[in-house]
């Protein structure tokens, strides 16, 4: 999952930053609401949720969160807020923030608030995917092809699931980069390619051959 955090407090951003890397996420970091509601804006299909500040410079929290839902863009926001009175917490989800978390707050609840959130129905998921003999759950993070359990790394996992999820197109390394690492991540890196490799090495372990396919110069694409 890759994880948008917008707070103006730097070393508080970077930590949380740290902690979600750690704990499997990929995450970005803004410090201003103008500077996020462009990113979003831009870019929201690439980031799964949004980790909101309320007191933000150049424009506040409530308003990033307000001007989003206006212009139809439904992407999980978590708003993270000093106030604890009633009708701070009943305007908050009111815009359309989906959850809040009081500071000061523990990581564990972070993280604990970003999965209930994710866990939620969206319009894109879906629990099982299947592509002949290769099987996700997207619950429970097993990949299977045919009768063998593949043992995948984080970002293998993440690459795999990305391109089933788009069955018979092609993937431009554009999107995979953007959807699945950082924002400042050296395109021209060959780390892609790599796990593309390994995907295909545990996959013909598998006794599953031709499935994943490189378009040349485009991309990738898993054949259905």
């Amino acid at each position: 999952m890759k994880v948008l955090i917008v707070e103006d407090e730097v070393k508080l951003a970077t930590a949380l930053a740290r902690g979600l890397v750690l704990t499997g996420y990929t995450a970005d970091m803004v410090h201003d609401g103008q500077s996020a509601l462009e990113r979003i804006v831009a870019h929201h299909t690439e980031y799964d949720i949004v980790i909101l500040d309320l007191m933000l410079p150049k424009m506040d929290g409530a308003e990033v969160c307000l001007a989003l839902r206006e212009r139809g863009i439904i992407i999980p926001i978590l708003v993270l807020t000093a106030k604890q009175t009633v009708d701070n917490k009943v305007s908050l989800l009111t815009i359309g923030a989906d959850d809040y978390l009081v500071k000061p707050f523990a990581f564990a609840e972070l993280v604990a608030r970003l999965r209930a959130i994710l866990r939620r129905p969206r319009e894109v998921s879906s629990e099982v995917l299947q592509i002949g003999s290769i099987m996700i759950d997207t619950g429970t993070l097993v990949v299977t092809a045919g009768d063998t359990v593949l043992e995948l790394t984080r970002k293998e996992y993440a690459v795999l699931e990305c391109l089933l999820r788009h069955a018979g197109e092609v993937v431009s390394r554009e999107e995979l980069l953007a959807k699945l690492w950082d924002h400042n991540f050296d395109s021209f890196s060959n780390v892609l390619d790599v796990h593309v490799k390994n995907i295909r090495k545990k996959l013909s372990g598998a006794n599953v051959e031709g499935v994943l396919q490189t378009v040349r110069g485009v991309g990738y694409r898993i054949c259905v």
